[in-house]
């Protein structure tokens, strides 16, 4: 089972998934197959924006649990996803700037977990990741959260580079953390801020880099260049919390 999402076999089974409202991250369909029932699935997977991947029997043979696919096996989130606007809202509720945590193609659920977890106890607004090359609300990464996943938004978009675009609109500006950057403790990270934090192997996207307003490093004094992509998160957000929140007081 792909990072412990819950698998969904058998035409029948995927429709009745869609019908219910079930965010479906992924769907794997027979190679050739255009019958009814397919192009329902197929339709119903473009119209919500779900990875579509045509593969080979042998394909689908191996990862079927049941042996009675019937040409299509999906995977749901274990929880649904929100959206931007409610995270925004979220937000506005509490009469605060936004503070949104971006993740840029962060593949452990256990990361992503942990980073819900910090997201929660610093006070961010939600979180947001990408539909693509990135782990999604796993039954793991909501383990990993300690159940922070029930009280912090997750968003998942299409586009990361143009859903900043968007969130600029709204007045939010974003810092990435990479070892280029300038040491976090003498940069602004007040106000309505975008935190975005990178892949653990690759960092921050070129793209998403160029989106940034600008980058930020924490100062590091040992033999290893880099920190765990939740720890670096928790790190930090609690700078964000400290200036935002305590700036002057402490």
């Amino acid at each position: 089972m792909e990072n412990e999402s819950l698998t969904i076999e058998g035409r029948n089974a995927v429709l009745e998934a869609f019908r219910a409202g079930k965010t479906i991250d992924k769907i794997f369909v027979l190679d050739g197959c255009q019958d009814g029932p397919i192009r329902t699935i197929v339709r119903e997977a473009k119209k919500g924006d779900t990875i579509l991947s045509f593969v080979a029997k042998e394909r689908l043979d191996q990862m079927s649990e049941t042996g009675k696919h019937q040409g299509v096996v999906a995977y749901a989130a274990a929880y649904g996803y929100a959206q931007v606007e409610d995270i925004l809202n979220a937000a506005r509720k509490k009469n605060e700037p936004p503070f949104v945590i971006l993740l840029d193609e962060i593949e452990d659920p256990h990361n992503l977990g942990a980073i819900i977890r910090t997201a929660n106890q610093a006070g961010a607004h939600g979180i947001i990741i990408p539909k693509r090359r990135a782990v999604g609300l796993t039954a793991t990464a909501a383990k990993a959260s300690a159940g922070a996943i029930n009280y912090t938004p997750v968003a998942k978009v299409t586009n990361l580079v143009k859903t900043m675009e968007q969130l600029k609109e709204e007045g939010l500006w974003f810092v990435c953390a990479d070892m280029d950057g300038g040491v976090m403790y003498g940069q602004n990270l007040k106000g309505p801020i975008g935190l975005v934090i990178g892949s653990e192997g690759d960092g921050v996207s070129r793209l998403v880099k160029e989106k940034c307003d600008f980058v930020t490093k924490i100062p590091m004094f040992g033999d290893v260049d880099s920190l765990n992509a939740s720890v670096a998160a928790g790190v930090l957000a609690y700078e964000v919390v400290r200036q935002r929140r305590f700036a002057g007081k402490l």
